[in-house]
């Protein structure tokens, strides 16, 4: 009985969690949080999915192969944003002094290239901790 209220607790908070974990991912360079803290929050929660409902459930919906690509896709999406300041004649990274629009301060598209580099980062993080949790549970 007990595993029915769990399972039917989780299914009820986690999709709460997880858009939790996209609104901080979204909203990192505005507040406190950004693609690290984002990407915990949500990789978190698929680890409690994994917890509640067992491994082959999670690995239907997310297979190992596509989290290890979700982790190099997070890495290759930092280093390609990374280079737009380059290829506009500044330096890596350059947001506002390679030409790039920062926009109005305090809207959520306000912090040029910041937006999509938190992206990248919570597609990472998620990903590795979501890896990272199945080596260990498929090595027991």
């Amino acid at each position: 009985m007990p595993d029915k209220i769990l399972r039917e607790i989780t299914s009820l908070l986690l999709p709460f969690i997880q858009m939790y974990g996209i609104y901080v991912v979204f909203h990192g360079h505005l507040s406190p949080g950004g693609g690290f803290a984002g990407g915990m929050v949500l990789g978190v929660s698929l680890v409690l999915y994994i917890l509640v409902f067992g491994l082959d459930s999670c690995l239907r919906k997310i297979p190992h192969h596509l989290s290890s690509a979700l982790e190099s896709f997070g890495t290759l999406w930092y280093a390609a944003v990374g280079f737009v300041g380059l290829l506009r004649g500044a330096s890596f990274l350059m947001n506002k002094g390679a030409g790039i629009d920062v926009g109005t301060p305090g809207e959520l598209f306000s912090g040029g290239l910041i937006f999509i580099i938190t992206i990248g980062v919570g597609v990472k993080v998620a990903s590795t901790m979501l890896s990272l949790f199945y080596t260990l549970v498929e090595e027991d």
